[in-house]
């Protein structure tokens, strides 16, 4: 071996060292990876074993909220005492309205209608006075499943069995193809709530109180409401009339396009509808209260009531005339309406004694559903026989006679709370009724005949769809400022009376599609 081969040797057994040395630091390398990858992974899923079962911790906790609510809304708000027996709920069924006396007019109206088919004018005026009762034994049917449940549930069945007269009304009409006259009762029945009902309540809370207040915020709403609801119903009126004139106008396609309009609208309606339940029964509860804060203190006249002079003479108690609810000074309505508070106060102390027991209530519910289903039917049958003589027109039994049928006992609930100094309550009877009918009612109906295959559009009559958006606007300028008298309670019936006047001489218009 040669000198000059050493440093060759060196070089490469230092090569070879260095290799060796890199092999060892690669291999220890790799070991911490391979073990630092275990510890990862296995940190990795532990942290998805922790986040899968966070997640169905998650949604173990939202059962029981979810069953929590559920309970709630089965639960009455207050104690519910012992329900009488069979007999005693039967007893309360008689007794619970005089209107119960127009029962015997069911019978009769049978009668008549399968002895004297020919007698058409008879058998309508005894339909429509069997009809009256039956809507109050379903209101106070309905009231009773109300108290045995949670405020949210009860406020649901108050709102979708509030209407039922008027919708079963409508079904059978619609099942008759009398489409003209669903349209039209319809109207009628948002006129009667937002006009009569309405100047009535006005009218009976100013001959007690010199103003009224109410709930602001919630009438707002409720008119903005209506005014989508009528909008709803002038834009295939304004379809129509667009396209009219122009060169390329068909008539069957715009009629058949109209049609199609109105179910996509119909859909829009029950959604909005659908909302405003959300709205009114859980987000916003407080605002549809009678203690709102945005309510405004009644007022009593100053002196000497002018409506309390008229009627001294008919009594003869002299503490009624120097009782201090009614000796007319400003600080009679918070007195009143400070006892009132005490007196519900205390009512919420006691237990609620129910007049029927819950088989009794149902059973009423579904036997009067049966009957006034069997009466309307008879009732819209008459009409065609009523009309025919002339002297009374198809219009004014459709727009002014038909909503009575079905809100007479609406009407006075909530002139009787009104008088009561409850005045938001009867807000909610007269406008609630009106937005119910508007954004469901109408809606349903009409998703109903495309179901049904009936030809049913919103396109009402121009007359109809004219005076609902007048009655509306003058409705929202009589409520915007909170409070009432008796002279916006007039100047409702006097509006109410002028339409009635001309739908009396209105011969009216014939739809777009016929059955």
């Amino acid at each position: 071996m040669t000198a000059s081969d050493l440093p060759v040797q060196m070089d490469r057994s230092s090569d070879d060292g260095r290799f060796s040395t890199e092999r060892i630091l690669r291999r220890h390398t790799a070991t911490d990876n391979h073990t630092r990858l275990p510890q990862e992974l296995s940190h990795a899923n532990l942290c998805r074993r922790k986040s899968t079962s966070d997640i169905g911790r998650e949604k173990m906790a939202f059962l029981p909220t979810l069953r929590r609510a559920a309970t709630l809304m089965f639960t009455p708000e207050k104690t519910i005492a012992k329900p009488p027996n069979t007999w005693r709920s039967i007893q309360a069924i008689i007794l619970s309205s005089w209107f119960n006396i127009l029962l015997v007019f069911i019978p009769i109206s049978w009668a008549i209608n399968f002895a004297l088919p020919d007698q058409q004018s008879l058998i309508f005026v005894l339909t429509f006075l069997a009809i009256i009762p039956l809507a109050k034994l379903l209101a106070f049917a309905t009231d009773e499943l109300s108290i045995r449940v949670g405020q949210t549930l009860a406020g649901l069945l108050n709102a979708t069995l509030g209407n039922a007269v008027e919708l079963i009304v409508s079904i059978i009409a619609l099942t008759k193809c009398e489409l003209t006259i669903v349209q039209s009762s319809l109207v009628g029945s948002i006129l009667s709530n937002l006009l009569l009902v309405l100047g009535m309540c006005f009218f009976a809370g100013g001959m007690r109180f010199s103003e009224q207040g109410f709930g602001q915020s919630a009438v707002q709403l409720n008119s903005s409401l209506l005014t989508i609801s009528v909008i709803a119903v002038l834009l295939p009126g304004a379809f129509h009339m667009a396209l009219q004139g122009q060169p390329a106008y068909s008539e069957l396609s715009t009629d058949y396009n109209i049609l199609k309009t109105s179910h996509g609208v119909a859909i829009i309606l029950l959604f909005i509808y659908g909302s405003y339940l959300v709205f009114q029964l859980f987000s916003h509860k407080a605002l549809y209260h009678s203690s709102g804060p945005d309510i405004q203190q009644s007022k009593g006249y100053e002196g000497e009531n002018p409506w309390l002079r008229l009627r001294l003479y008919r009594r003869k108690n002299a503490k009624l005339a120097q009782s201090p609810p009614l000796a007319c000074n400003d600080e009679v309505a918070p007195a009143e309406g400070s006892d009132l508070e005490h007196g519900s106060a205390s009512m919420e102390d006691t237990e609620v004694e129910p007049d029927m027991s819950v088989p009794v209530s149902l059973g009423l519910l579904v036997v009067v559903t049966v009957l006034v289903a069997v009466t309307a039917e008879f009732l819209v049958d008459s009409i065609s026989g009523l009309t025919a003589s002339g002297a009374i027109g198809k219009e004014f039994v459709a727009v002014i006679l038909l909503p009575i049928v079905g809100n007479a006992a609406e009407h006075v609930t909530a002139v009787t709370v009104s008088v009561k100094d409850k005045l938001t309550l009867s807000l909610g009877v007269a406008v609630g009724s009106s937005i119910q009918i508007a954004l469901f009612v109408i809606p349903f109906i009409v998703t109903l005949a495309w179901i049904m295959g009936k030809e049913l559009t919103l396109l009402f009559d121009p007359l109809e769809s004219i005076v609902l958006f007048l009655s509306v606007i003058t409705v929202n300028y009589v409520v915007q400022d909170g409070k009432s008298n008796w002279l916006e309670g007039m100047i409702l019936m006097c509006l109410y009376l002028i339409v009635a006047v001309t739908f009396w001489f209105y011969p009216g218009t014939p739809g777009i599609f016929t059955c």
